[in-house]
C-alpha cells in the first residue's frame, strides 16, 4: 500500500535534501511539518545560485526572501508552499529573527566569484549557513529556550556537516568553475585549478580535502564532547552522525 502523501516542503526536500528528509523524520509528530518547513526555507535559499545566471540576480532573489522573512515577522506573510508552513513555525515555536537574518547574510557570499580565503573564513561560513539552521532546529524542537551548552553543540555540528557537504560538492562546483575550498590551502598544495575544473584526482587535491576533512572531525569531535541533549532534540544533530559517516568514507577512499 502507498503511504501518505507528503507534503510540499516534505516532498521538495526528499527530492534534493535526501539527508535533511531523513534527519526530520525523526522529530516529534507535532513538529515534524514545521522541521520541513525550515529546510525547505534553506533548501531554497541554499540554490539561489545554482538557479541564477548573473550573481546580481542570485541578489536580487536572497533580497526577495529577506522581505519574505520580514513579513512572517510583521505578521504579513507572502504565499509561497515555504512561506505559508514557515510562517506557522514562527509563530508556534517562537524561533528567532536574527537566525533567520545572518543565514541569508551568509548566502550572500555564495554571489561572491570567489572562495574562501582561508580555512578560517570557511569555516565562519559553514557557522553562518549550517550551523544557524542547526540552532533554528533546536529552537523549534525546544519546549523552552535552549541552553548555551546545547547550542555551542549544534554549532559545532552545523560546522562540520557544512565543511563535510562542502568537500561531498567539489565536482558539483568545479563543474561550474567555482571554488569552496580555502584558497591559502589550495596554494600550498600546489593545487592548480584546472586540474580541479577539469575534475582530475591529483595529490594536491587529497592534501586539501584531508585538511578540511580534519578541521571537520574536530568540530565534530568537539560537538559531541558536552553533555547528551534530551532525546527531543536529537534530530536537529543527526548531520552530525551523517557527518562522521562521510568523512569515514573520505578517509577509506584517500580523500
Amino acid at each position: 500500500m502507498p503511504g501518505p502523501e507528503l507534503s510540499p516542503c516534505a516532498a521538495e526536500l526528499r527530492r534534493h535534501d535526501p539527508d535533511r528528509f531523513l534527519t526530520a523524520l525523526f522529530a516529534p509528530e507535532d513538529r515534524r511539518e514545521a522541521l520541513f518547513a525550515l529546510y525547505a526555507f534553506n533548501l531554497e535559499v541554499a540554490r539561489v545560485r545554482e538557479a541564477v545566471t548573473e550573481p546580481m540576480l542570485g541578489r536580487i532573489r536572497l533580497q526577495w526572501w529577506r522581505e519574505a522573512i520580514e513579513g512572517i515577522y510583521a505578521g504579513s506573510p507572502r504565499r509561497h508552499y515555504v512561506i505559508d508552513p514557515l510562517a506557522g513555525a514562527v509563530a508556534r515555536h517562537g524561533l528567532s529573527r536574527d537566525l533567520f537574518d545572518r543565514l541569508l547574510d551568509t548566502r550572500e557570499a555564495d554571489m561572491e566569484p570567489e572562495g574562501p580565503e582561508t580555512l578560517v573564513a570557511l569555516r565562519d561560513y559553514a557557522e553562518g549557513s549550517s550551523s544557524t539552521l542547526v540552532e533554528l532546529a533546536i529552537e523549534l524542537l525546544s519546549d523552552g529556550a535552549p541552553g548555551p551548552e546545547l547550542r555551542q553543540a549544534g554549532r559545532r555540528v552545523g560546522i562540520a556537516w557544512a565543511l563535510v557537504g562542502l568537500l561531498r560538492a567539489v565536482p558539483f562546483h568545479a563543474r561550474q568553475r567555482r571554488l569552496y575550498l580555502p584558497a591559502d590551502l589550495v596554494d600550498e598544495a600546489g593545487l592548480q585549478l584546472r586540474d580541479l575544473f577539469e575534475l582530475r584526482s591529483v595529490p594536491a587535491l587529497a592534501s586539501v580535502v584531508k585538511q578540511v576533512a580534519e578541521a571537520a572531525r574536530a568540530e565534530l569531535e568537539a560537538g559531541r564532547a558536552g553533555p547528551r541533549p534530551p532525546r527531543r532534540l536529537l534530530p536537529a544533530l543527526l548531520p552530525g552522525a551523517l557527518a562522521g559517516l562521510y568523512l569515514k568514507r573520505l578517509a577509506a577512499a584517500g580523500y
